[in-house]
């Protein structure tokens, strides 16, 4: 089988999946996911973006949740915290990039930023990467 069969057979629940795991500090590739999906059933992509959107951003979310629970002594990564401060949530637009997203995250939360705007922004980002993401596959596929 596959991996366009294999996400095509675990439909959006394999793309949520894929999805909120990408954006926790676990590993995962929701690109290739969302990609697959896309291939085996084209005219899904609202339900698809959708999916991959609020998925990858409760994935971000929960890893903002989980730095509210670090002690605010704890050593944590010095120059992530130190942009974070100077730029604030809007920089949580940025949490979809590989490594550093999960790092801006779990910072937010440990310097408490708050819920609603790094909602937001994460949110933004998230849906303007699976744009760029299927765009880009609509443009390039045979």
């Amino acid at each position: 089988m596959d991996f366009a069969s294999y996400f095509g057979n675990l439909g959006l629940f394999g793309v949520a999946l894929s999805a909120f795991l990408s954006s926790t500090i676990l590993p995962g590739t929701s690109e290739a996911a969302v990609i697959a999906y896309e291939a085996a059933f084209p005219g899904r992509t609202a339900a698809l973006f959708l999916t991959a959107t609020l998925m990858n951003t409760a994935g971000a979310m929960t890893s903002w949740a989980l730095g509210r629970f670090i002690p605010e002594g704890k050593k944590v990564s010095e120059p992530t915290l130190a942009k974070l401060r100077r730029f604030g949530t809007p920089l949580l637009f940025f949490s979809w990039v590989p490594v550093i997203g999960d790092a801006l995250s779990l910072g937010a939360g440990l310097i408490r930023t708050p819920f609603i705007p790094a909602l937001l922004f994460t949110l933004l980002g998230k849906g303007a990467r699976y744009a760029a993401i299927l765009g880009l596959f609509s443009l390039l596929k045979p």
